[in-house]
């Protein structure tokens, strides 16, 4: 078999030849026609669609929660005419808007793809990711430089009891949007949509730095709410680190080490399968795909190659998590010469 023989096989999910152990006979193949595979493609589809359905549903409810909490800390603000508890609602209610971009990258990473996006839309999340990082960083020197002010200035809170509670309001429903998010984010691979959970978290510290200044006036040591205030700040700079590593590691293409090492292992227990030459994964908004070399025995026939390759895939589609697309190069096992020598030049030189 030649090296033009061992082309990419199976962009796609179709399963028409593949090895199934689902039975074996006429029955097993028309029950597979009329009852499709999950990893058929539109199945893979519209499991990609589910997902991102389900992550905009996560976005409408933790914005309805998030506009309601920053509601009732305006009622609080009318009645006690706080400055501090002001600025924390109005953070509120503009941090809450921060989920619509989330939203539209949702929306866009559904679109199929095209010549020009070959891969699709599925980044746009990760872009989305990149501005929910900015806002929290924005979070932070907000947050620093309003506590540097108070420390320097001095403030006073007025009706404290009351903005305390209002305080504990905008905590509380801040840190169940944050739960909510992250949550929904890891469940369905969504890095964007964990960064936006943790700039919720971020928002809910703030509100804590309100509740602290209120009990500081309260107890005769007005300067509790500064100095709250400034390692708020140092804690949201923590969350930052985290949300920043999680996206820029997104836009990297990297993945779980240990996603990679589960890869290669199903691969390689794959019958047939003699070696592994590369395993290749990377994201793509909340799906994974994969791109696999494997070494099968030099004198098969190309059907016979093809059948590995497909179980290969098959197997990579069951057994590794968020995979959605696999693409699957065969080799002949290298006794009679490399088989690659006519790209070898191509290939990028090893550090």
């Amino acid at each position: 078999m030649t090296e033009h023989e061992h082309e990419h096989h199976d962009h796609g999910h179709e399963h028409g030849e593949d090895r199934h152990e689902h039975g074996r006979g006429l029955w097993s193949r028309v029950s597979h026609v009329v009852k499709p595979h999950s990893h058929d493609a539109a199945d893979s589809i519209d499991s990609a669609l589910e997902s991102s359905a389900e992550g905009i549903r996560a976005l409408k409810l933790s914005l309805a929660v998030l506009f309601l909490t920053a509601v009732a800390q305006a009622v609080v603000v009318a009645f006690t005419g706080s400055t501090a508890l002001l600025a924390d609602t109005i953070h509120n209610f503009s941090d809450a808007l921060t989920a619509v971009p989330l939203w539209i990258a949702f929306v866009v990473g559904r679109r199929a793809s095209n010549r020009r996006y070959t891969y699709g839309y599925g980044r746009a999340e990760d872009l989305a990711g990149v501005f929910v990082v900015l806002m929290i960083a924005a979070s932070a020197v907000v947050a620093g430089y309003e506590s540097v002010r108070r420390l320097i200035d001095g403030t006073e809170i007025g009706h404290p009891w009351v903005v305390v509670l209002a305080g504990i309001i905008g905590f509380a429903g801040n840190e169940l949007v944050a739960q909510f998010r992250i949550s929904v984010g890891r469940r369905i691979g969504s890095a964007a949509l964990v960064a936006d959970g943790l700039h919720a978290r971020t928002d809910g510290f703030t509100s804590l730095a309100v509740v602290a200044g209120a009990i500081g006036v309260l107890l005769g040591f007005p300067l509790a709410d500064p100095i709250v205030g400034i390692l708020i700040t140092l804690a949201i700079l923590v969350v930052l680190r985290g949300a920043g590593r999680d996206i820029y590691r997104r836009l990297m293409d990297a993945v779980d080490p240990a996603l990679t090492e589960q890869a290669e292992a199903v691969v390689r227990a794959t019958p047939g399968v003699i070696d592994v030459e590369h395993v290749r994964l990377r994201w793509l908004g909340h799906q994974v795909v994969a791109d696999v070399a494997v070494v099968v025995a030099e004198n098969l026939h190309l059907v016979a190659a093809h059948a590995i390759a497909h179980d290969a895939q098959h197997r990579m589609l069951h057994e590794v998590p968020k995979v959605s697309d696999v693409v699957v190069h065969v080799s002949p096992e290298s006794r009679s010469g490399d088989h690659h020598e006519a790209v070898a030049h191509h290939q990028p030189m090893p550090s």
